[in-house]
């Protein structure tokens, strides 16, 4: 499933493999607040499974679905939460992988590190590139 995300697609199968090693299978009921806009806890999460929607300052933003994921900025910037995230109403499964737990892969791993930082970047291009309303 990894594999399938444009952050990790690029990466070789063995840090591939570390990754998943240093991630956390999370369950989450319906209704369960996944992350918190404004608290502090960073990191990574893939949507695996159900559904989840994002919240911005109490407005729905969009509806994610597995494959999905949030969260990949906090590993850089340590950041507080952007958005709320909360679980849909069949639940949701989450794959998960702290900051602190990311920085150390990223020190084993480089290419980690190019893959997120060219994902990134084409994020900023396109929100630069749009046209403004």
């Amino acid at each position: 499933e990894l594999k399938k995300v444009d952050l990790f697609h690029a990466l070789p199968e063995s840090a591939l493999d570390d990754l998943i090693q240093a991630g956390t299978l999370l369950k989450w009921h319906h209704g369960a607040t996944v992350v918190e806009q404004g608290s502090p806890d960073a990191g990574f999460q893939l949507l695996l499974a159900g559904s989840a929607t994002v919240t911005v300052n109490g407005v729905k933003r969009e509806l994610l679905a597995a494959g999905d994921y949030f969260g990949e900025m906090s590993l850089i910037d340590h950041a507080p939460r952007a958005a709320t995230v909360t679980a849909g109403p069949e639940g949701a499964e989450t794959f998960a992988v702290s900051a602190l737990t990311f920085a150390a892969l990223m020190d084993q791993n480089p290419e980690i590190a190019r893959s997120l930082l060219g994902v990134l970047t084409a994020r900023i291009r396109l929100i630069q590139s749009a046209p403004l309303s």
